[in-house]
């Protein structure tokens, strides 16, 4: 009888870069053009539905420059045990949520304040999204917690 299979005890190690979706921003442009449509067509009168359009169109684009215009940001996912980091700094109660492809992140930065981000498909491919799924996997399951009720 041959020997059996090495399994590997080490856990799953993820790195990602995280940039703005061009997906999200497209959204966000025909959602801004699609409101100022709407405003348009309504049976609102003209002296407000064109101011009102034209507003809905200006805060849809600031709207969409400002997410565009984020930052890129590299995470890390020791799967030791350790928290994970989001450029160097260590990222406190993390939590990551799926909503099919899309995947979101909730942490606490350094200053304690709640901090959000979100994959979209063309920012991570699905080879990606399996490591980032076994790295968060990996790190809900080393958290020290009790193992009965009190």
């Amino acid at each position: 009888m041959g020997k059996s299979p090495r399994w590997s005890n080490a856990s799953a190690s993820c790195r990602l870069e995280w940039r703005p979706s061009r997906w999200l921003v497209a959204a966000i442009l025909m959602l801004a053009l699609l409101g100022a449509l709407s405003l348009v067509v309504s049976e609102m009168p003209r002296a407000w539905a064109w101011p009102l359009a034209a507003a809905a169109l200006a805060y849809g684009g600031a709207k969409a420059r400002h997410e565009a215009r984020k930052p890129a940001q590299a995470w890390f996912w020791p799967g030791d045990g350790r928290p994970a980091t989001a450029d160097g700094v260590a990222a406190r109660d993390v939590a990551v949520a799926w909503r099919g492809p899309l995947a979101f992140v909730r942490w606490r930065d350094a200053a304690g304040r709640w901090r959000r981000q979100s994959w979209w498909p063309d920012t991570l491919p699905a080879a990606r999204r399996r490591e980032l799924r076994l790295a968060a996997a990996s790190v809900r399951a080393s958290r020290s917690a009790a193992s009965m009720a009190p």
